[in-house]
C-alpha cells in the first residue's frame, strides 16, 4: 500500500533509493560523578584529550571536501572546529571540573545548558538555530568521552545510493555521507535554517526534515522516493511511480546544468524590466559565494556573529576591519549592513544568572536594544561609516516599529558622523539608510517611514510570524506559517505601494525572496529587488528572465483580492505554469 508522508523540504531534488536507518541516538546520557582532589588533574587531561580528538576528527572530515565544492561546505566544518577551540568549550569546562570536583561529562553538560539558555532568548530564528551547532560539537566531545563515536562508525557503513533516515544529522555527518554518495536523507528533527539543511542545499542532496517517527514509519531497505521541493516522502511505491520520478530527476538535472550559463547574464524580464538580485550573507567569507551566483551585491549582511559566542562584543576597530574586508571584496558592488539584531538583554554576559525576558519576541531586541545601549549602537554606526569610505555601503535598521525609533536612530547616526568628521575620518556623508519592514506596524506605517528613509527591505521571516502569531521553528505550530496568507500579502503590497509613492526602492531579504515558487507573484506585486541565499539566485534569475511583468499583473491582482488561503495556493501554482 502506498504511503505519503509530509515533512519540511529543505533541499530540492528527487531521490530514489533504499532506506538506511541510522540510529544516531540522542546526546549521550550524562551523570554527575564527584572527584577526589587527586583525580582532578587526570580528569582535566581526559577532557583535553577528547577535545583534541574532536578537533582531529573534524579536520579529517574537512580534508575530504573537494576543492571545487561550494565554499560554505568547508566553512560549516570550520565553524565547528572554531567552536571546539573557543574558550567556552575548551576552558570553561576545565574551570567547572576544578571548582566543582566533577567529571568532564557533567562539566560539559552544565556549560551546554548555560549556552542553550542564552540562545533560546534570541528571537532571530536563524540565530536561534545556531544552538544546534553548539550542541553538535558538545555531543561529539561527549561521544568521544564515552567512546560512542557515531560519525566515525558511519564511515564504515555501505551507504552508496541509500536514503538515510535518522533522528538528526550534523554537518560533519552530512559531509561524510556525501563522500559515500548517498541519494538523500530524511530526519525527524531540524528545520530549513539549520546548518545541516543549508549544507544539503549547497551539496545538492535532496532532503526532507521534521518527519516525526520517520524511523518507525519507514522500513530498512524498502525503496522510497523523496521530493525535497514539496517535502514529500513516498513509500510502498510501484514501478510506474518510480519511472515517473526518474523522468523528473533527469529533467531537474538538465535544468541545473543550464542554470550555470546564467551566471554572467543580467536578470531582466521579457518586457525589459531590470531586476536586482543580491545575496544574504552572515560572515565575511560568504562573499566568495557571490562569484558563483552572479549576485549584484549584498542585500543583507547580518552582523550578529561579531557579538555572539564571546564575553564582550567586537569593538569598533574589529567591526570596521570586518566590514572593510567585505566592501573591498565586493569591488564596487553595494553592501547593505544590518545593524545588531539580537533578542535578549544579557546574551553577551556568560556569567549572567538573573531572569531574562519571558517573551524575547516582544521584548528588548534589534533596534530597541540598540537605542537602549546607545554607546554600543554608535560604535557600530561609526564602524559602518568608516567602511563606507571604501565603497558603496547602506545601513539597514532592523525591527523599526514606530516613528520615534526612526528619528532616534537617524539622530544617533548624525552624531556618529559628527564625531568621525571631528576626528578626521573619511566616510560617505550621503550613506543610504533603510529600514527592515518585518512587523505589521512597520508595514502599516511604511508611508510615514518612507519620508525619512532611502529604501525599505522586507524581512518576510519575521513579518509572517508576527502577522500570524506563530513561531516558525516550533514543530507544534509551524504548519500555520504561510507566506501566502492574505494578511501577509496585503502587508507586503502596502509596503511596495509606499515605496513607489515615495520613489524609494523596496527590496525583500526574507526566505520568500529566495523561494522560486513566489518569484512571479512578487514580480506581479511590484518587487524589483530580491536578496536571498547565493545558492538560490540563479534559479530566481532564470524565472525572471522567462517572465513578462505585463502578463503577471492581472492574475496577481486577483490573488491579492482573494481572502481564502486555500484558494490562493492553486492560483499561485497556475501563475508559475
Amino acid at each position: 500500500m502506498a504511503l505519503i508522508v509530509s515533512g519540511i523540504g529543505v533541499s530540492r531534488g528527487i531521490a530514489i533509493g533504499n532506506v538506511h536507518l541510522l540510529n544516531r541516538g540522542s546526546a549521550p546520557e550524562v551523570f554527575e560523578r564527584k572527584l577526589e582532589e587527586h583525580e582532578v588533574a587526570s580528569e582535566v587531561e581526559r577532557f583535553q584529550g577528547a577535545v583534541a580528538e574532536a578537533t582531529n576528527q573534524l579536520r579529517g572530515i574537512r580534508d575530504t571536501i573537494p576543492e571545487d565544492a561550494p565554499k560554505d561546505v568547508a566553512s560549516f566544518i570550520d565553524s565547528h572546529i572554531l567552536m571546539v577551540k573557543d574558550s567556552m568549550l575548551r576552558k570553561v569546562p576545565i574551570e567547572i571540573i576544578q571548582e566543582q570536583l566533577c567529571n568532564a561529562e557533567w562539566a560539559l553538560k552544565q556549560q551546554l545548558d548555560k549556552v542553550v539558555s542564552v540562545f533560546e532568548q534570541m528571537e532571530d530564528a536563524y540565530l536561534r538555530t545556531r544552538i544546534n551547532d553548539v550542541e553538535h560539537v558538545i555531543n561529539l566531545i561527549q561521544q568521544i568521552l564515552k567512546d560512542q563515536q557515531f560519525t566515525v562508525q558511519m564511515k564504515s557503513q555501505p551507504l552508496k545510493g541509500s536514503i538515510i533516515v535518522a533522528d538528526d544529522l550534523t554537518p560533519a555527518d552530512t559531509v561524510v555521507m556525501q563522500n559515500q554518495n548517498i541519494a538523500g536523507f530524511i530526519t525527524e528533527q531540524g528545520g530549513p535554517l539549520s546548518h545541516t539543511a543549508i549544507l544539503a542545499r549547497s551539496l545538492g542532496i535532496p532532503a526532507v526534515v521534521g518527519i516525526q517517527r520517520a524511523r518507525s514509519l519507514l522500513q530498512q531497505e524498502e525503496k522510497i522516493i523523496i521530493d525535497g521541493a514539496d517535502g514529500m516522502v513516498l513509500a510502498g511505491i510501484d514501478e510506474n511511480t518510480i519511472k515517473k520520478y526518474r523522468q523528473k530527476q533527469r529533467e531537474q538535472k538538465d535544468a541545473r546544468r543550464k542554470l550555470n550559463s546564467l551566471r554572467n547574464i543580467s536578470a531582466k524580464t521579457r518586457d525589459g524590466q531590470r531586476i536586482s538580485l543580491q545575496a544574504n550573507i552572515e560572515l565575511a567569507e560568504d562573499v566568495n559565494a557571490l562569484k558563483l551566483s552572479g549576485a549584484d551585491g549584498v542585500g543583507l549582511y547580518r552582523t550578529e556573529f561579531l557579538y555572539i559566542d564571546r564575553d564582550v562584543p567586537a569593538d569598533e576597530a574589529e567591526q570596521y576591519s570586518a566590514y572593510r574586508k567585505v566592501v573591498r571584496t565586493l569591488k564596487g558592488k553595494p553592501l547593505t549592513i544590518r545593524t545588531l539584531d539580537l533578542g535578549a538583554e544579557k546574551e553577551f554576559d556568560p556569567d549572567y544568572q538573573g531572569p531574562l525576558t519571558q517573551n524575547p519576541a516582544l521584548g528588548l531586541r534589534a533596534i530597541r536594544r540598540s537605542l537602549k545601549d546607545t554607546e554600543l549602537f554608535i560604535q557600530q554606526l561609526r564602524a559602518i561609516l568608516r567602511a563606507s569610505a571604501f565603497g558603496p555601503v547602506r545601513i539597514l535598521l532592523p525591527m523599526i516599529t514606530s516613528y520615534i525609533e526612526l528619528v532616534q536612530s537617524l539622530s544617533l547616526l548624525d552624531q556618529a558622523k559628527r564625531e568621525l568628521k571631528s576626528e578626521g575620518y573619511d566616510y560617505d556623508p550621503d550613506i543610504l539608510v533603510g529600514a527592515m519592514i518585518e512587523v505589521p506596524a512597520a508595514a502599516l506605517s511604511a508611508t510615514i517611514f518612507a519620508k525619512q528613509l532611502d529604501f525599505f527591505s522586507i524581512g518576510t521571516n519575521d513579518l509572517i510570524q508576527y502577522t500570524l502569531a506563530i513561531d516558525r521553528i516550533d514543530d507544534q505550530v509551524n504548519y500555520l506559517y504561510d507566506p501566502l496568507h492574505p494578511a501577509v500579502l496585503k502587508l507586503i503590497h502596502l509596503t511596495l505601494q509606499a515605496g513607489r509613492k515615495a520613489k524609494i526602492p523596496v527590496a525583500m531579504c526574507g526566505e520568500m525572496a529566495g523561494d522560486p515558487r513566489y518569484t512571479r507573484l512578487l514580480l506581479g506585486m511590484g518587487l524589483r529587488e530580491f536578496s536571498a541565499h547565493p545558492s538560490n539566485l540563479l534559479e530566481i534569475k532564470q524565472i525572471i528572465n522567462r517572465s513578462k511583468i505585463s502578463e503577471l499583473e492581472s492574475p496577481t491582482k486577483k490573488i491579492l483580492s482573494t481572502t481564502v488561503p486555500a484558494k490562493i495556493h492553486p492560483m499561485v501554482d497556475a501563475l508559475n505554469e
